[in-house]
């Protein structure tokens, strides 16, 4: 049997059949039975939960040829129809396929028309989301007042994404994920009904792997059974799904408990000429010290998964590791996981996260010996956190006095003083702790900048910025995060100047790996070899403007020294005139 002749075999075909959504089931039913049938209902749940066979069902039983019955007989000629999907009157439209206005003033058009075969007429759209502003607002219109004979069934996976005024005209169900006790039940009804033997455990892991969607379960376990013939066992399903099996499981664990970084290469390279995908490793071996966690943490309650083939063999593994470490490890594996779906290797990016699990074994444990030796390495997290608090304290200060300094104009040395205090002070509490990520700011010499500021050069490099975050983007997502904080404020022939208005997004930019990455992109971008160099925007702003005050001091003494005898004979509204647009702009004619 195939997959697709599997899951219309189980496709549910009345209330009954549905699994996991006992609370809807009964809602509907009550409102059936109640002869309160509402004009319009909203489906919304994670994909494969039966929205849409709900939906169908509901359109059965309302125009049963024996009802409105709570349930559908499923024998008679509207039912069978239905099912079929021969009955003009059920329409069931994709809204990712037909998500124009077109479509829905079709659709208003024809529903004022009474249905001609059965006793309402039902409209299902599916993925309702996908419908443009305008379309919903043509939707809206029918949904205020629709006719008698209509009712109205949408169906999403993100009802965040429809418009207010469409929710608070529809009863609303949620849909929820299928537990993994009621998916294996099941499982093992389809396999007992269809003759297909099957391990318990194989089961549990399908359903596992299958995130609460029932449909998702039924397409694996077509799959699974395609390919392990007689009986389907929970090696035939961790191959046929990409997974690996207890013993690889045990083997990385081990590696990683004894820091052992020279097995890590050869398992890894096993795994990957077996066939499996890095990600899916990355994600099985977070649900294994997922499972080692809980192990650790309730050995009470039963926290066995369908991956503990050897109970005494997984408890030995779970007492290997502390809590912390555990907890500090699904962290790391969960960073990876982010970058490796951005990651043009994702093998090697797979076996640097197994090697940074075994550093941070290694540095758990001989935490105390570093504490005797080094003073900054030695410092424990609340001292970290409470020096941390102190840097951000005295940077809001240090802030608050340049600003008040700028303003106080004449107390300006006063401010500078202050200020020097307290940038010093700064300095020293975060030499005390290594700083922010290690990165020493390297002052830069703005002159050069601030001559070639707004040039023809620069303009054209800044309409082309956006095309560089994108490429820094797509190279690395994490990258591009701290770059779009930065915006460019000048260049020269050989290095593009960037400002920042944070100082961590600077730092984090300054690193040498990302540093190579945008400047790699700068010159696929810009055409040329560019360096990129950083400066905070208070900074250049704080420089900018000295410039441009010094600047127009220098062309008000000119015209003070050199013209003194021509200004004292002139009116003073040509005085005015001469303030406002300079010198060489001012042309004073006579009216003769």
């Amino acid at each position: 049997m195939s997959h697709i002749a599997l899951y219309r075999a189980w496709r549910p075909q009345t209330f009954q059949d549905m699994v996991g959504q006992q609370h809807i089931i009964q809602t509907l039913q009550n409102s059936i039975r109640e002869q309160r049938v509402s004009h319009a209902y909203l489906f919304n749940g994670p994909r494969g939960t039966g929205k849409t066979s709900a939906a169908k069902i509901l359109a059965k039983a309302v125009n049963c040829e024996r009802g409105p019955a709570e349930e559908p007989c499923n024998e008679c000629d509207a039912c069978i129809g239905i099912t079929a999907g021969h009955i003009m009157d059920v329409i069931e439209i994709d809204a990712a396929s037909n998500r124009g206005i077109d479509e829905i003033r079709d659709i208003r058009d024809k529903v004022r028309y009474a249905p001609s075969e059965v006793r309402f007429k039902v409209y299902i759209i599916d993925e309702v989301h996908m419908l443009t502003a305008e379309a919903f607002n043509a939707l809206l219109k029918t949904l205020e007042e629709p006719p008698g004979h209509v009712i109205f069934i949408l169906a999403t996976t993100e009802p965040h994404k429809l418009p207010a005024t469409i929710i608070s005209r529809c009863q609303r169900f949620d849909f929820r994920q299928v537990s993994l006790e009621e998916q294996t039940e099941h499982l093992l009804k389809i396999c007992r009904e269809e003759g297909i033997q099957a391990d318990s455990d194989a089961l549990a892991y399908i359903a596992r792997l299958s995130e609460g969607g029932m449909r998702d379960a039924i397409s694996l376990l077509e799959q699974v059974s395609a390919f392990a013939g007689e009986r389907i066992t929970l090696e035939a399903a961790v191959d046929v799904t990409g997974g690996m099996a207890a013993d690889h499981f045990y083997q990385l664990a081990e590696a990683v408990r004894d820091r052992n970084v020279a097995s890590v290469m050869p398992l890894v390279e096993s795994l990957m000429q077996a066939g499996k995908s890095a990600d899916k490793c990355m994600e099985n071996l977070i649900y294994y010290f997922r499972d080692l966690l809980v192990m650790k943490l309730a050995p009470q309650g039963g926290a066995a998964t369908e991956r503990i083939v050897d109970p005494e063999r997984f408890k030995a593994m779970a007492d290997a590791f502390t809590p912390g470490r555990l907890f500090a490890m699904i962290d790391t594996l969960n960073r990876y996981q982010v970058e490796l779906k951005h990651a043009s290797q994702p093998q090697t990016l797979f076996e640097v996260a197994l090697m940074k699990l075994c550093t941070l074994g290694e540095e758990q444990s001989s935490s105390g010996g570093a504490a005797a030796g080094s003073a900054s390495t030695g410092a424990q997290p609340a001292e970290v956190g409470r020096l941390r608090q102190q840097v951000e304290a005295l940077e809001r200060k240090l802030e608050q006095a340049l600003q008040n300094g700028i303003a106080a104009g004449g107390n300006s040395s006063a401010a500078d003083n202050a200020a020097s205090k307290q940038a010093a002070r700064t300095n020293a509490v975060r030499s005390s702790f290594g700083g922010s990520g290690g990165i020493a700011r390297s002052s830069v010499k703005l002159d050069p900048y601030l001559a070639t500021a707004g040039s023809p050069e620069f303009n054209q490099f800044r309409m082309k910025w956006n095309d560089v975050l994108q490429g820094v983007k797509e190279a690395k997502i994490t990258v591009h995060a701290w770059l779009k904080d930065g915006e460019p404020v000048a260049s020269t022939d050989d290095a593009i100047l960037v400002a920042f208005k944070n100082t961590m997004h600077r730092e984090t930019t300054e690193k040498p790996a990302n540093r190579d990455i945008i400047e790699k992109v700068m010159h696929d971008v810009l055409g040329g070899s560019f360096r990129i160099v950083t400066v905070m925007m208070k900074d250049w702003q704080a420089a900018a403007q000295g410039a441009s005050a010094q600047k127009t001091e220098t062309l008000e003494l000119e015209p003070e020294a050199s013209h003194a005898s021509q200004a004292s004979s002139r009116p003073e509204w040509v005085e005015e005139a001469v303030k406002l647009f300079g010198e060489d702009l001012v042309v004073v004619k006579d009216k003769d």
